[in-house]
Parts: structure tokens; sequence; C-alpha cells
């Protein structure tokens, strides 16, 4: 099955598999994302919720709304490890991401996009290839590079 790409949490209580080719894959710089990863940015990979299914596990879920949008985004994540590995955001409606480093190989997918750059660190590169939105890119124009 080529086409199928498996992953899990930390702990191995959440496994999940996906299939085909995300709708799009991304890095999010904003400052939600850093707080609630204790890192730089999140890297995700958004499918139709119909590709992706979960093997093993229940999910946790938590919503955070936006203090600058006002729209919700869910995380879904283990109860026993605590790896956030999906989330459900309002402004993409019927799509899932899957946190790119809880694939069991994560290099098949390409980041395509940088969201939320103007709150990018300032030590952080973003390649030349890809595109880049000073904020959300539902719908918007990137930035010219």
């Amino acid at each position: 099955m080529a086409d199928a790409h498996e992953g899990g949490c930390v702990c191995g209580a959440v496994r999940y598999r996906v299939r085909g080719d995300p709708v799009v894959a991304m890095a999010c710089h904003c400052r939600f994302c850093q707080q609630r990863l204790g890192s730089a940015f999140a890297l995700a990979a958004y499918f139709d919720e119909k590709a992706i299914e979960f093997t093993q596990g229940e999910l946790t879920q938590y919503e955070h709304r936006s203090d600058e949008s006002g729209r919700w985004l869910r995380m879904g994540f283990c109860p026993r490890c605590g790896t956030t590995l999906t989330h459900t955001a309002e402004v993409r409606p019927g799509m899932r991401s899957i946190a790119l480093g809880t694939f069991d190989d994560p290099d098949w997918i390409k980041i395509e996009r940088h969201i939320w750059a103007r709150s990018k660190r300032p030590w952080v590169s973003i390649p030349s290839d890809v595109a880049v939105f000073p904020q959300g890119s539902a719908g918007a124009a990137p930035k010219p590079t």
C-alpha cells in the first residue's frame, strides 16, 4: 500500500494511517504554536478527514480560540504521553492536520509554505523555494521574496 503512511504518539498508545498526499504541508510560526510545542514552529500536513484512520487508541482534545482571528483550533493528543498528533482548524473545514514529526517516516512530505512568518524567530531561515505568508495562508497571497 504505497499511498498509505502510518505514525503515532511517543508511547505508542495512539496510531494512525493516512492515505494519499496532503492537501497542503506547512510550517506555522505563530506564537500559539511556539508556546504549545515549546519550539520555534509547528510542522503540519493537512489531509481530507476521510483520508485519516485512527488504528489504535483515542485522542483527547483541547480547543484554543485565537486572540487575533477569533477562530478555533482543536488539538488532538495522546492522553497517556501528551504527544499532539493532529489538529483541526475552523478555517479549514473537512480537513485535519497531522503533525509531521509523528509519522513513522516524516521525510515523505515536503513543506511548501511557512505561515505566520511575522512572528518567526529571527534565527530561523526559510528556504527560498517555499511560499511565505506574514499571517495565515487560507485564501491569502504569499509575501513576495
